[in-house]
């Protein structure tokens, strides 16, 4: 049984159900954030590896969420979290490189022991429709018939508790989707469904698309998302039994997830 866990980005959407989660079981959580404001929150910047290894000091398990769009630092953060059993939300695309990929990298180099979770979409994503929601208007976007496995945070965080509390975890590699694969355009309605509205979603220019987008994560992240979500038009993403394999009950779906998060379009 794990004693000690250091949980980064702790105040997010993920890391904070893995805090709870973890207390729940009984387990010391050193909840890491930039800006600490509450009991139990350290002060740590995934930029900062020094402040990375004080707060890893005597952990026995980390969960590493890495917010960056480049792997500049992994090897450093690795390095500075030292020997402790690590699980990193990583993502579905990670064999094929990128990013995550890369920081997967890192964290074999540098520990001993490591989960890595695969996740497919997450569900939070679509909070970037909600002004369009709230608004009343359509929603655009480039690929209203691409189809994906959104997967609800709460999900996720739960197989990060598990994996950070039971050695059984360790070297194993689990890919985490949702329960079905949904169009953006069934997701936009199962939205609307949980808020009692009616959007639906609307073809977007995709070099529109692309501009908006590039100014937030660069031109080549930007053209890479919008060549994935292309091609899941006619190849759904994949949809993974893993969540009930771990957890034994069924992945959240994501009219659950809607009803969750109702308030965020209200």
């Amino acid at each position: 049984m794990t004693h000690t866990v250091l949980v980064t980005g702790a105040t997010g959407n993920i890391g904070r159900h893995v805090v709870t989660g973890l207390r729940e079981q009984g387990v010391t959580v050193r909840a890491m954030t930039r800006h600490p404001t509450a009991d139990g929150e350290i002060a740590g910047d995934l930029t900062d590896p020094g402040s990375v290894e004080r707060a890893a000091d005597g952990a026995d398990a980390v969960f590493l969420l890495w917010p960056f769009l480049s792997p500049d630092g992994a090897d450093a953060v690795a390095s500075a979290i030292g020997r402790s059993h690590v699980v990193y939300v990583s993502a579905m695309s990670a064999p094929l490189g990128g990013v995550w990929g890369a920081v997967e990298e890192s964290v074999r180099r540098a520990g001993d022991t490591w989960t890595f979770l695969r996740p497919g979409g997450f569900a939070t994503n679509t909070l970037e429709w909600a002004p369009a929601i709230r608004a009343g208007g359509p929603v655009p976007m480039p690929y209203p018939l691409a189809s994906r496995s959104l997967i609800h945070e709460r999900d996720i965080a739960e197989v990060a508790v598990r994996a950070l509390t039971d050695a059984d975890h360790a070297g194993r590699t689990y890919v985490l989707t949702g329960p079905s694969a949904l169009t953006m355009a069934e997701q936009v309605t199962i939205i609307g469904d949980a808020v009692g509205r009616r959007p639906y979603a609307v073809e977007q220019p995709v070099d529109e698309y692309r501009e908006a987008m590039a100014a937030v994560t660069g031109d080549a992240f930007a053209a890479g998302a919008l060549r994935y979500w292309a091609g899941l038009v006619d190849e759904p993403e994949p949809v993974t039994d893993t969540v009930a394999e771990v957890l034994g009950r069924p992945a959240r779906t994501f009219a659950r997830w809607a009803e969750d998060h109702a308030d965020d379009f209200r």
